[in-house]
């Protein structure tokens, strides 16, 4: 019937909406520290069987094939991309990124641990290394009043010049975590994603070690948002929708044009 055809065009202007919403977020995030593209994923919805295939057609004959009506699309996911952003050098001492695999860990208001890529710590006034929101990294690393010659080794290990101290002395250790499925990781804001039951528990250790990824300091990750691709994926989405919206100007037509036929 024609009225079906536009609760199906109907679905398919939802989902291309939705999809377009996807790639207007990942595009306004192209600058974002280490900041990972979304990918929306579509999902048939349940079919009309009219006429199941291998159902008696006659008491000696089946049928060969069906009659199945699809009832449209929806969004069923999305996907969050985690390939590498390029390394971009800033010469910051609390600047780090990290080169491979696994996420920092930052405490929360309340004391939920949050997990990021974004390195882009600085030092507050008690010394601890913290983000921009003040949120203390995880294990906690205090770098005193007077410190110079801070360094942040390959595998976290922070360093310090102290006064008085002909050596270097160590502050403390960053370490990584990771988990069996980083898809399942929760998006938050701040660039901050949550434990789920899907993403597993976390995997704490230290960089370098059991495939995380090691730490480089006076750099930070960036976005791994490719602006062609995106621009590309809008075309596409765009041009989509606007072939059902014409879907669904065609049935009208043929709703008024058999309205008035009749």
């Amino acid at each position: 019937m024609p009225s079906s055809a536009l609760q199906v065009a109907r679905t398919g202007l939802e989902a291309q909406d939705a999809r377009m919403r996807v790639i207007a977020n990942n595009l306004a995030n192209v600058s974002t520290t280490a900041y990972k593209r979304d990918r929306a994923n579509f999902a048939t919805l349940a079919y009309q069987d009219a006429r199941v295939a291998g159902a008696q057609s006659s008491t000696e004959t089946a049928y060969a094939t069906g009659l199945n009506l699809g009832t449209g699309v929806s969004v069923q996911s999305t996907t969050r991309m985690e390939s590498q952003g390029p390394l971009q050098t800033t010469g910051a001492t609390f600047d780090v990124a990290l080169d491979g695999s696994g996420y920092f860990q930052v405490a929360l208001p309340g004391g939920e641990l949050a997990y990021t890529r974004a390195g882009n710590f600085t030092r507050s006034s008690e010394g601890l290394l913290v983000t921009t929101q003040g949120y203390a990294v995880q294990p906690p690393v205090t770098v005193p009043e007077g410190a110079t010659s801070v360094t942040i080794s390959a595998d976290g290990t922070v360093s310090a010049q102290l006064a008085g101290q002909t050596d270097p002395s160590q502050l403390g250790q960053i370490t990584i975590a990771t988990f069996t499925n980083p898809a399942g990781l929760q998006a938050a804001s701040d660039n901050f994603l949550k434990e789920t039951g899907a993403s597993g528990p976390a995997q704490v250790g230290i960089a370098g070690e059991g495939g995380r990824g090691q730490i480089r300091q006076g750099m930070l990750e960036g976005s791994n948002v490719n602006i062609v691709e995106e621009l590309v994926d809008m075309i596409e989405t765009q041009r989509a929708y606007e072939i059902n919206s014409k879907m669904i100007s065609s049935v009208d037509e043929m709703l008024r044009n058999a309205n008035q036929t009749l």
